[in-house]
C-alpha cells in the first residue's frame, strides 16, 4: 500500500438480498488520481466487519490498491506470496484466534470496562457471555429474559441485532434457525444478576448499552476502544467475532462431540465445525491402532468345525 493512502470503510444494509450487508472500502490512488473502491456482500454485520478488517490488514502488509481490486481467485493464483505476506498462520485457523484461558478473558473484560466511558460494566459482561456461549455480538444484543431457562441452564438463541434503515433492529438468527446453548456454571451468577436487573418481563433485554440501546459489534468496538485495549494486552489480532471462536474452541477442547458442537454453533456445515477440533496426535495414532486391531480381527482365521467320525 503506498505511503499516505488512507482507506475509508462503510457497511450498508440492503434488504431482500442473500447477503444484505455490503462492506465497502474506498481509497484515492495518487498515481491515477482516481477514487477507487472494493465491495463485497456478507450475510451479517460481523462477517462484513471481518471482511473489512482483512482488507485493512492486507493493505498494511503492502497490498497495493490495484491488486486489491482483482478477483480473489485471480489474486490468489497470481500473487499468493504477497497475499500471505505479514499474515500469521493463526488468521487461517479459528483455533488460533481464540483466547487461551478464563483468566485472559476476565483480564480482557476488565480492561475494556476500564477503557470505556464511566467504566460501564455491561461491556465486560457482554464479552464474557459471548466467549462462554459462542454467541455473535448481534445475538448478545438479541438475548431476552425469556430466552434463558434457569432450570436447565440453557439459552435459546432466537434473534440477533443487525443494522437496518433507520438504525439497529432485531431479526432472526443467521440461517433462520433457533438453537440451544448451555450456560456454564462460571457465568450463572452473572446471568441471574442480569435477569434481576432487566426485570421479570420475558421480552426485557439482558445486554444493552449504558443508555439502554442495542449493541452491535461496531458499538462495542468504539465504546471500549477495543483496538487499543487488545493491542496493549498483546492480542492485536483479536476481533469481537473471535469471542465466538474462543467459546467453540473451548467446547471442542473440553471433549464436546462434533455433532453436538455443530448444534451449539449453529453451523450449516459439519466441515466448518471440524475446524475447531484439536489435532491431538496421540488420539490420531490411537485411532490408527484401533483400526489395525479391527483389521486383525477380520483377518483372523475362523475355527473349523470338528471332523465328523463315520461309524459303521
Amino acid at each position: 500500500m503506498p505511503v499516505g493512502v488512507r482507506l475509508t470503510t462503510d457497511i450498508e444494509y440492503r434488504p431482500n438480498r442473500p447477503n444484505p450487508y455490503r462492506a465497502r472500502v474506498r481509497w484515492f490512488d495518487p498515481a491515477t488520481k482516481q477514487r477507487l473502491s472494493l465491495s463485497e456482500g456478507q450475510a451479517d454485520e460481523d462477517e462484513a466487519q471481518e471482511w473489512l478488517q482483512s482488507i485493512i490488514e492486507a493493505a498494511e502488509a503492502g497490498l497495493s490498491p490495484s491488486l486489491a481490486t482483482m478477483k480473489l481467485a485471480e489474486y490468489g493464483n497470481a500473487n499468493m506470496d504477497l497475499a500471505l505476506r505479514g499474515l500469521e498462520l493463526k488468521t487461517l485457523d479459528p483455533r488460533g484466534l481464540a483466547l487461551p484461558d478464563w483468566e485472559t478473558l476476565v483480564t480482557l473484560a476488565d480492561a475494556l470496562v476500564a477503557a470505556s466511558h464511566d467504566g460501564y460494566r455491561g461491556w465486560g459482561e457482554a464479552v464474557i457471555f459471548a466467549a462462554c456461549t459462542a454467541a455473535r455480538i448481534g445475538e448478545i444484543s438479541g438475548c431476552r429474559v425469556g430466552d434463558i431457562d434457569t432450570t436447565q441452564w440453557i439459552r435459546t438463541v432466537r434473534r440477533q441485532t443487525a443494522p437496518a434503515p433507520g438504525g439497529l433492529t432485531d431479526k432472526g438468527t443467521k440461517g433462520k434457525r433457533a438453537r440451544k446453548v448451555p450456560i456454564v456454571e462460571e457465568i450463572r451468577a452473572l446471568v441471574v444478576q442480569l435477569i434481576l436487573s432487566a426485570g421479570p418481563h420475558p421480552g426485557a433485554r439482558l445486554f444493552t448499552g449504558p443508555r439502554g440501546g442495542r449493541i452491535s459489534t461496531a458499538v462495542l468496538r468504539d465504546a471500549t476502544h477495543w483496538d487499543d485495549v487488545v493491542t496493549k494486552l498483546g492480542y492485536e489480532h483479536l476481533r469481537r467475532h473471535d469471542l465466538r471462536h474462543t467459546a467453540l474452541t473451548w467446547f471442542a477442547d473440553a471433549g464436546v462431540q462434533v455433532h453436538v458442537l455443530r448444534r451449539i454453533a449453529g453451523h450449516g456445515s459439519l466441515t466448518t465445525t471440524q475446524r475447531y477440533l484439536h489435532p491431538d496426535v496421540p488420539k490420531i495414532t490411537a485411532a490408527g491402532a484401533a483400526l489395525s486391531a479391527h483389521f486383525n480381527v477380520l483377518r483372523a482365521p475362523r475355527s473349523l468345525p470338528s471332523p465328523i467320525v463315520m461309524t459303521r
